[in-house]
């Protein structure tokens, strides 16, 4: 895709990213020799840094009044803009092509259209002139607390039935997990997707980075096995953040949820809460969302986020993810 990332919206699919916030206009100068040279060194300058490019011409600022940095994850740097028109957040990965920010930046557009729970808007995708990317977004101040569980409970339920997919299970764009790929072509049926492009894939990849066979063939043969636990079950293509664990939740100022950096696709609602074991959910969120028959699948929803952790850290996840296969593969052989 293109560095000026198209954001997907069902209402608009084609919107982009530069049209958020509409280009500031220019006073009309006169042609004055020194003044167009003066205009060239500053149009230079701003060109080696598309950051403070983008935010003083399409996001409205005359002048950046300072930055700090806010951690920014194991993955990415990330930093705050002040300027004469507000704030703004900036992460920035100087390995990795803006391929990642661009995911990112449709998945956090397709939660921000369903109007339900508060998610940073993205502004710009880019690439750094020295290697690497970037992803402007609107920075929004976050309060003492991670806010009210039941109340993140009602609006991830209002984000799920508010945002559903025509095109099946997937997503438009292949994104990541993590730094893991996360593959999301589409698929009509939710088992198949599940198996081939969640628990399947992450398998593989442990199979081709660990050489861990036991794990790889053992977790085949519970995806032949798992359709059982799907009966009853009612499976709609809901929108859903991806990775929801407790360092992607926090509260604005008035304690409204807000959740960020994720990794979405259109999937069953179940598994929005793989990453639940570092979550922090307790009873108040449970009871707000879920309906009884969630608890037979819960773990083969973690279980897609422990493989994906043995692979991104190593075999100190590898026991966790093969307990989950070995007590489903016991259950369902009885």
């Amino acid at each position: 895709m293109a560095a000026n990332v198209a954001l997907l919206s069902a209402s608009s699919p084609s919107t982009s990213a530069s049209s958020i916030l509409r280009r500031r206009p220019r006073p009309r100068r006169s042609a004055c020799p020194r003044r167009a040279a003066s205009r060239l060194s500053v149009v230079a300058a701003m060109s080696d840094d598309p950051i403070k490019e983008w935010i003083l011409t399409e996001g409205k600022a005359t002048q950046i009044t300072g930055t700090s940095s806010i951690g920014g994850g194991c993955i990415n740097a990330a930093q705050r803009y002040d300027t004469d028109a507000g704030s703004f957040f900036v992460k920035t990965n100087r390995r990795i092509g803006p391929a990642m920010f661009e995911g990112e930046a449709l998945g956090l557009k397709a939660m921000y259209d369903t109007k339900s729970i508060r998610v940073p808007l993205p502004y710009k995708v880019g690439s750094l002139p020295t290697g690497g990317s970037f992803i402007i977004m609107e920075y929004i101040q976050f309060g003492r607390s991670r806010g009210d569980q039941s109340a993140l409970g009602r609006k991830l339920a209002e984000m799920h039935k508010a945002a559903k997919s025509d095109k099946g299970y997937g997503f438009y764009v292949e994104n990541t997990i993590g730094s893991t790929p996360q593959i999301n072509t589409w698929t009509a049926d939710w088992i198949e997707f599940y198996s081939k492009h969640r628990l399947g894939y992450q398998l593989k990849l442990i199979s081709q980075r660990f050489g861990d066979s036991a794990i790889y063939e053992k977790g085949q043969q519970l995806i032949e096995k798992m359709h059982p636990l799907f009966d009853g079950a009612v499976i709609e293509p809901c929108l859903l953040h991806g990775d929801l664990w407790s360092g992607n939740i926090s509260a604005d100022t008035n304690g409204d949820p807000v959740i960020l950096d994720p990794a979405c696709y259109y999937g069953h609602n179940e598994a929005e809460f793989g990453m639940s074991w570092c979550a922090g959910f307790g009873g108040e969120f449970y009871r707000s969302y879920f309906e009884p028959g969630f608890e037979k699948r819960r773990d083969l929803y973690l279980l897609y986020h422990y493989l994906n952790h043995y692979n991104l850290f190593g075999s100190g996840y590898r026991s966790s993810a093969m307990s989950i296969i070995e007590d489903y593969l016991r259950m369902l052989k009885a």
